[in-house]
Formats: structure tokens, sequence, C-alpha cells
């Protein structure tokens, strides 16, 4: 390493350069004992389908992977499971941050559990960093009934930056949930962004947790996220805040009714709880099962999840489109050169983006 003290302008200083540090990686270290074994799909169908959990995460991890190789095998392993699926009930849980939301899915799930029985899967969506792209994942932490819990599965998912907090692949993940036996699926979203859309055109039940001290009725229409909730419950109902909770849902009543009728002609509710000591919990799945059987019974639900599968077609299309846009070789070598001229203000944004859009149609014609 290099010193400037050294130079013959600094008389009588000398830096040494020290000792050389070993490597941080030990030499004798035997990988090939942390290797993990790569199933192929006839085994991981067969394991989902006998309700293994743990070919059943080895499953989503393939669907999250970017690597060509396991998106096309984890395709695979979807369709073969598809037709398992589509017999569960699908509850979206939305909300400010610190709504209280990963602890009241954990009150949520013990009590699902104990009064309907079968099987509980929890996709807990976890925010990722705009700069490092990475995830905490510590949902599963607030959920230590549920975690230890014999017929529960929780599997936290990054955001990966997809609109409305929602991972672009809960939507296989839920089908693969679904032919594995689990009869009951929770879909935590990160909080309320931009859009939740996402998270709900794939569930059956779209649940809103507020907290009191959000705003008046006037605060209450503003807000986009109530015209697809299904449910609205105000949460931290205990001790003093009681009397503050009880006031915030009838401001929540009164902005419901500026808004029209939903397409399932379901009047929407709110109701008050406590996820930190349970409180009004059975009130809240009366409120949801009561849901699902009126729009099992009126046609609605066969119907939403026919959009929603529609919803989902054009998402994977547009997903793709992009997806290769991006990946086409002269698109990677134009980018940069055309980042440049517009941050130079040679070209407007508009004028960069059709010249790159024409590039890409370029190629398609000479193939």
């Amino acid at each position: 390493m290099y010193h400037p003290e050294n130079d013959n302008e600094y008389k009588g200083l000398q830096v040494n350069n020290g000792v050389a540090q070993p490597s941080i990686i030990n030499p004798y270290l035997n990988r090939s004992r942390f290797q993990r074994k790569q199933y192929s799909v006839d085994e991981i169908v067969d394991g989902i389908l006998a309700g293994n959990v743990t070919m059943l995460s080895q499953a989503v991890t393939l669907i999250e992977s970017v690597i060509p190789q396991h998106q096309e095998k984890a395709q695979q392993v979807i369709e073969r499971c598809l037709p398992y699926s589509g017999k569960s009930v699908r509850i979206g849980i939305s909300g400010v941050p610190g709504a209280g939301k990963s602890t009241s899915i954990d009150e949520f799930g013990i009590h699902v559990l104990n009064r309907f029985g079968g099987k509980l899967a929890v996709l807990a969506i976890d925010p990722s960093s705009e700069r490092s792209k990475g995830s905490i994942l510590g949902d599963k932490t607030r959920m230590e009934k549920l975690s230890q819990h014999p017929d529960a599965y929780i599997r936290p998912s990054p955001s990966a930056g997809s609109l409305g907090g929602v991972a672009r692949k809960t939507r296989e993940t839920v089908i693969l949930c679904e032919a594995a036996g689990f009869d009951k699926i929770f879909i935590e979203t990160v909080g309320v962004g931009q859009s939740e859309t996402a998270c709900h055109s794939m569930v059956d039940f779209f649940l809103l947790i507020q907290v009191a001290g959000t705003g008046d009725e006037l605060q209450g229409i503003k807000r986009g996220i109530m015209e697809i909730s299904d449910g609205i419950v105000i949460n931290k109902c205990d001790g003093d805040n009681v009397e503050k909770c009880k006031m915030a849902a009838q401001n929540f009543r009164n902005a419901l009714h500026f808004f029209p009728m939903p397409e399932s002609g379901w009047e929407r509710k709110v109701l008050t709880y406590s996820g930190f000591y349970g409180y009004g919990i059975k009130e809240v799945f009366d409120m949801i099962y009561e849901y699902v059987d009126f729009v099992k019974e009126n046609g609605y639900f066969d119907y939403r999840r026919h959009q929603q599968n529609k919803y989902w077609m054009y998402e994977t299309i547009e997903n793709t489109l992009r997806n290769r846009f991006y990946n086409c070789p002269v698109i990677s070598d134009g980018l940069e050169a055309a980042e440049e001229a517009v941050q130079a203000g040679q070209k407007t944004s508009f004028m960069a983006a059709a010249e790159l859009l024409d590039a890409y149609y370029k190629t398609l014609n000479t193939k």
C-alpha cells in the first residue's frame, strides 16, 4: 500500500505496511456440507400435496427466485398444483404502519384454528429497502403463538418493490398453500401505500385495520383504501382508549355513508377490538364469515375470483413485457446513454423513451 508520508519531502517520517491479514474464510471449510439438496419437480409436488411444509417452503423459494432456471421449475410446480387449489378462504389484512397487524394476526389465527379447525397459512409481506433491496422479514417474531402451532404456516416474503406492498409472487404462493391443504390463508401487507389493489385482487375478504386518532369523517372519505375494504376494524380498544376507539368507529361509519354500495351488495361494518388482549376477535370473524356466506349465496364469491384471475393474467403480461424489454441486449446497451442524454438536457424523457421503444421494436421485427 502506498503511504504519502514515505515521500522524500517528508523527511524523518516512515510508515510501515504492517502485517498482511489472513483471509476471513477458513481454507479447510467443506462447502459441500452446507449445500442444500435439489429436489425434482415430482418430489416437490408430491411433498406439497402430502402437506410437507419443507417442500412447500422450497417451492416458494423457487417462486421468489430471479434465476431463470428456478422460475421455469417453479412454473412447472404451480401448473401441477393448480388443480388442487381454490378451496380456501383468503383474507387480506392491511392498515397503517403500527396499527398492530402482526399482533392481531397472531390472535386471529389462534381464534380461527381453535374455533373452525383446519390449517392456516400466513403470508406476511415485508417492505424491501429502496437502497439495499433487503428486508428484515421479522413479522414472524410478533406471531409467537402461531409460530408454535402445528397447523399454522408462516412465510415472510420481501415486497421487492412491487405495487401496493404485495410481493409479485404471492399469488402463486397462495396456489401452493391451497394445494398443501391450507384452507385458510391470511395475506398481510406492509401497510397502506399508493395502492392496495394488488392485495384486494387476490383475497375473498379485505380487512382494513385502523387505530383511533387518524382523523374525522372527511379524512376517512379521502382515503381510497376504504373503498375496496370489505370490513373495517379499530384496534387497541382497551384501557383508557376505549372511548376514543368507539368515537373513531362512529366517524368511520359516518364516512362509509358517502361511499356507493359495493358490487357485492354487502353493507360494510366497522367494529372495535383489542389485538393485544384478544377482546372482540369473535365478532370480527363472525363478520368475515357472514360476508363469505352472503357472497357465496348471491354468486359474487365466484364472480370475484374469476375477475381476479383475469386481473392477474394482465398483470403477468405487463410484468413479462417489462422484463423482456429491460433484458434485451439492445436496451441494456443503450439505456445508460439515454439516461446521460436526459440528464444533460439533450433529450426529454419522452423522446428518450420513444427511441428506446423503437429500438426494441426493431429487434422484434428482425427475429
